[in-house]
């Protein structure tokens, strides 16, 4: 197994100097009662197992997922998340992490029915044979952009981190650091919303994997400050 690189020991919250003013939240899936500070909500049976950083949530694919009542990044014009995790492979199209912002119109915090149009962050993989692709989307009130790249393929049953980053132009797709794919967006600050991991947030496309932590930062860091899972 791989351990977590020596930077992030040192300091889990800020990577270089130049991130030094970066406000940042790092929240930990090690228990099933609170994420990030926020109470959650649990759907099926997803279990703790070992990961580089200790404890992680693992979720079965089928019907496992927790919903965290609250979100990161409210306002942010700008921001890096990234999320430890481990596809372990299964259905093609699955959904590890929805954060959603709550229509303040409707209270949901997806379309009640058709296309979801509600502002949201998504970390999604594609999986084929034995591998996967990370597939990323960004979308608000002011436009969207999806980032897949079929033919950027990982092995599963491995830790990775993976990163969407927005610099106020330019929205990209990282694993373990290495660049997946970029694209031009318009982006509109979300508003207060919730976190579904596990599976969307209308709970389809459930996840087969684990997800051990998330960081999320309100400004486009580098790929140096990202965290890092070493060999």
């Amino acid at each position: 197994m791989r351990s977590l690189g020596l930077a992030m020991l040192c300091s889990i919250a800020l990577g270089a100097s130049s991130t030094a003013r970066a406000e940042q939240q790092v929240w930990r899936f090690d228990n099933l009662k609170r994420i990030g500070g926020f109470k959650v909500e649990v759907e099926g049976a997803p279990k703790l197992v070992a990961s580089p950083v200790g404890p992680a949530l693992s979720f079965d694919g089928v019907g496992d997922s927790v919903l965290v009542d609250g979100r990161a990044l409210v306002g942010a014009s700008a921001f890096t998340v990234e999320v430890m995790v481990r596809p372990d492979g299964g259905a093609f199209a699955q959904r590890f992490m929805h954060i959603a912002e709550t229509n303040s119109a409707t209270g949901l915090d997806t379309s009640a029915t058709g296309p979801d149009r509600n502002a949201r962050l998504m970390f999604e993989v594609r999986v084929k044979d034995d591998a996967w692709a990370l597939d990323v989307f960004a979308n608000s009130a002011s436009g969207s952009r999806p980032l897949l790249f079929l033919d950027h393929l990982h092995p599963l049953g491995r830790w990775y981190v993976v990163t969407q980053t927005y610099d106020g132009k330019t929205y990209r797709s990282y694993v373990d650091g290495v660049l997946q794919g970029e694209g031009d967006l318009t982006f509109t600050p979300h508003g207060p919303g919730r976190v579904r991991v596990g599976a969307r947030m209308n709970r389809v496309d459930y996840f087969r994997g684990a997800i051990a932590m998330a960081r999320f930062t309100d400004r486009a860091l580098p790929p140096e400050d990202f965290l890092k899972v070493s060999p």
